[in-house]
C-alpha cells in the first residue's frame, strides 16, 4: 500500500507522499474497505497521522518523519488519544507529561489504540497541566521508546484483522522537541484530526455498505423460493430500494464534506454529518444484507455477516453518533 502511495495521500511530495487530496483519499479508502474494513482502519488512522505531523509539526519532525510514510518505513501509525476514562470526554484523561532537564517523562496510559502492534510512529497526548482541555499536550512518540509497552490485543467484534492494543507508559523520555504543536494545544490539534478522521469513517462505512449490498442483490438474484428467484419479490426489491437510496445519499455527504477539505472550507459540521448518517445507513444496509441472505446470512459461509459486524463500531470510534449530533447541534446554534 505505501508503494502505491495510499499510507501518505495527504502529504506533499516533497516529502515522499502523493498528495492527492481529501477526495481522491476518500475515493481510495472506499475502495479498499470494499474489500477489506480492517485493511481501511490500518489505512485511514495512518494517514490521519501523517497529515497530523504535516499540518501541526516542525520542520524538523516533518522531515524526520513524514518521507517514512511514503517509503513504508512506517507499516502503519498510530493515533493515542483515548484512555479508560477519557474517550468521548478528553478532559478526564489522566496520562502525565512533565518536563524534567532537557526532557520530557510521560506516564500513564491508553485504551483502543489502532494499528499499536505495527505502528512506527505514536501521536500522543498527554496532560501537561491541571486545567482540563487547554491542559493537554500532543506528543511524537517513536515505537521501541524505552517504557512503552503493549498490552494484550483486544478480542473485537469486527475488524479482527485491525490490531486494538491499551498502551502502558511507565516515564517514557522523550526530547523537548518531540512536542506537537504548542503546550497545551492538543485539544486543539486533536479536534482538527478528528475532523479529517470522521470523513475517513463516512467513506469506510461506503464502502462496507457498497459490498455488502451487491453482495446482497447477486445473491438475491441466485437464490430460489417458490420456484423464482427471491429478487422478484416485492419485499426484497424494497429492502434493496432503500439501499441503494441510502448508498447514494451517503456518498453525497462524503463527497460534500472531503471536497469542503480539500477546498480550505470549514467542514467540521460537513464531516460529522457525513459520519453520522454513514455509520447509521451503513448498520441498516448491512442489516438487510444479511436479511436477504436468510439464515445462511447468520454463517461464515458468505461474507456478509462480516460486513455486519466490521460496520458496527463506525458509530462509536471517531466520535459516537451522539458525540456528532453534539457536535452538529452546537454548530447550528453559534
Amino acid at each position: 500500500m505505501a508503494e502505491l502511495g495510499l499510507m501518505s495521500m495527504g502529504v506533499k511530495e516533497t516529502y515522499g507522499g502523493t498528495d492527492a487530496g481529501a477526495l481522491a483519499f476518500s475515493l481510495a479508502l472506499r475502495e479498499i474497505a470494499y474489500g477489506c474494513a480492517s485493511t481501511a482502519v490500518m489505512m485511514a488512522v495512518t494517514n490521519m497521522v501523517a497529515e497530523v505531523i504535516q499540518y501541526f509539526g516542525s520542520e524538523v519532525q516533518r522531515e524526520q518523519h513524514l518521507p517514512s510514510f511514503g517509503s513504508g518505513h512506517y507499516r502503519t501509525a498510530a493515533f493515542a488519544l483515548s484512555e479508560a476514562s477519557a474517550g468521548s470526554d478528553p478532559a478526564a484523561m489522566l496520562s502525565t507529561a512533565q518536563k524534567h532537564h532537557d526532557r520530557w517523562l510521560i506516564s500513564g496510559s491508553k485504551q483502543w489504540i489502532s494499528n499499536a502492534a505495527s505502528a512506527g510512529v505514536f501521536v500522543l497526548w498527554a496532560r501537561t497541566s491541571e486545567q482540563g482541555n487547554k491542559g493537554l499536550s500532543c506528543f511524537l512518540l517513536p515505537a521501541g521508546t524505552p517504557g512503552l509497552s503493549l498490552g494484550k490485543p483486544e478480542d473485537k467484534m469486527g475488524l479482527r484483522a485491525s490490531d486494538t492494543l491499551p498502551l502502558e507508559l511507565d516515564g517514557c523520555e522523550l526530547p523537548l522537541d518531540a512536542l506537537l504543536g504548542q503546550e497545551g494545544q492538543g485539544f486543539k490539534i486533536a479536534m482538527h484530526a478528528l475532523n479529517g478522521g470522521r470523513i475517513s469513517i463516512a467513506s469506510q462505512c461506503l464502502g462496507i455498505a457498497r459490498a455488502a449490498f451487491d453482495e446482497a442483490k447477486a445473491y438475491a438474484k441466485e437464490r430460489e423460493q417458490f420456484s423464482q428467484a427471491i429478487a422478484n419479490f416485492q419485499a426484497v426489491q424494497w429492502m434493496l430500494a432503500d439501499c441503494q437510496t441510502e448508498l447514494d445519499a451517503m456518498e453525497l455527504l462524503v463527497n460534500h464534506a472531503a471536497a469542503r477539505k480539500e477546498q480550505g472550507i470549514d467542514y467540521s459540521q460537513a464531516a460529522s454529518m457525513a459520519k453520522l448518517y454513514a455509520s447509521e445507513a451503513a448498520w441498516r444496509i448491512c442489516n438487510r444484507a444479511l436479511q436477504i441472505h436468510g439464515g445462511y446470512g447468520y454463517t461464515r459461509e458468505y461474507p456478509v455477516e462480516r460486513h455486519l459486524r466490521d460496520v458496527r463500531a463506525t458509530q462509536i470510534y471517531e466520535g459516537s453518533s451522539e458525540i456528532q449530533r453534539i457536535v452538529i447541534g452546537r454548530s447550528l446554534l453559534s
